[in-house]
């Protein structure tokens, strides 16, 4: 089958840089996109051209709303869109429209197939963990999602916690203020509501108490009721830091907990929190688990490419040590003493 798409000069912004989007649509769907002058000419089996035509149109649409998509962010909901065919440009923006709430300055969308169930799970369930290595928007997500349910007034704050595996959870030997003890702990948490908020706002809700910096030292003993609960760097809790801490939920709260098992910095890796809330957690009701690869990296491309090559270093290591293990070792043989021929 073969069409030709009407295109005017608004609709450029659709190809992507050095028209990276159009290869993303001709590898995914298999047609051929042929750029002339005032059209695409698009070739390949039906279905696959009706997706194209309606990825086309759905951008047009949207500009002419007055949503105007460009960069990696569509890039990545052109990705996602060529890889559900239950889904379609336009339903991705609109669902990232009723999830982002007034006051939010970026447009709360999901840049991959996990980071979409991700963003589902959060919705869903009274307790999500997002698990997965570095740059997967695991943190800024959560961050995002919690931010809106305050603005939209579905909770009544927020409270960020993280393990302070560095100082050993002794915060009092650090100079200044509870907050600015924790404060590089939680910058991360920090920058992803700076970049979604305006900073007067932010800082006038630090101020309040609306958002709170709750270190899991302290934690023992709350009920946290009416509240979004992000813990961070979930992998270096402890297997006791973390039944304490799932078991804080109050009444109309939600809990999101994320970590990355490859960077457990306790002594005994084996004892962490994160690990052990896997097996215990796993088929508990109201509790849904979101597992991220390499692929849902969002971050520069060269860290996806470091990502993988540290897998990879991490697999052939673990096979090396396999097989070291299963070779016989030396026998010592007594001076003096005749061995067979």
């Amino acid at each position: 089958m073969k069409s030709s798409l009407e295109i005017s000069p608004n609709t450029e912004a659709l190809f992507g840089a050095r028209d990276e989007n159009l290869f993303l649509m001709e590898q995914a769907l298999g047609v051929a996109i042929d750029l002339r002058s005032h059209a695409l000419e698009v070739s390949g089996e039906p279905e696959a051209v009706n997706r194209v035509e309606r990825i086309v149109a759905d951008f047009e649409a949207l500009r002419r709303s007055g949503v105007h998509l460009a960069g990696p962010e569509l890039h990545a909901l052109i990705k996602l869109a060529v890889t559900d065919p239950n889904v379609t440009l336009r339903q991705l923006v609109d669902s990232g429209r009723q999830r982002t709430a007034t006051g939010i300055k970026r447009m709360v969308n999901p840049r991959s197939t996990n980071q979409r169930k991700y963003v589902e799970n959060i919705e869903a369930a009274d307790m999500t963990f997002g698990i997965g290595p570095a740059g997967t928007g695991k943190t800024y997500l959560a961050v995002a999602m919690a931010a809106s349910a305050l603005m939209a007034k579905k909770v009544s704050r927020i409270i960020l916690v993280r393990p302070a595996v560095e100082a050993g959870e002794r915060l009092g030997f650090l100079p200044g203020s509870l907050q600015e003890k924790v404060d590089p702990y939680l910058r991360p948490l920090y920058d992803a509501l700076y970049d979604l908020l305006d900073k007067e706002r932010v800082d006038k809700l630090l101020e309040k108490g609306i958002i709170e910096i709750a270190p899991l030292a302290f934690m023992r003993g709350r009920t946290l009721s009416d509240a979004f609960i992000i813990m961070d760097e979930a992998q270096n809790t402890t297997i006791e830091q973390m039944k304490m801490f799932v078991t804080r939920l109050g009444m109309n709260s939600k809990a999101v907990i994320t970590g990355d098992l490859t960077q457990i910095d306790l002594p005994n890796p084996k004892r962490s929190g994160l690990l052990d809330a896997l097996r215990v957690l796993a088929d508990v009701e109201g509790v849904r688990f979101t597992h991220f690869e390499d692929n849902d990296v969002v971050r520069h491309s060269l860290v996806q490419r470091i990502v993988k090559a540290y897998d990879t270093h991490a697999r052939e290591q673990q096979m090396q040590l396999t097989l070291t293990d299963g070779v016989d070792a030396p026998v010592e043989v007594a001076p003096g003493t005749k061995t067979m021929q």
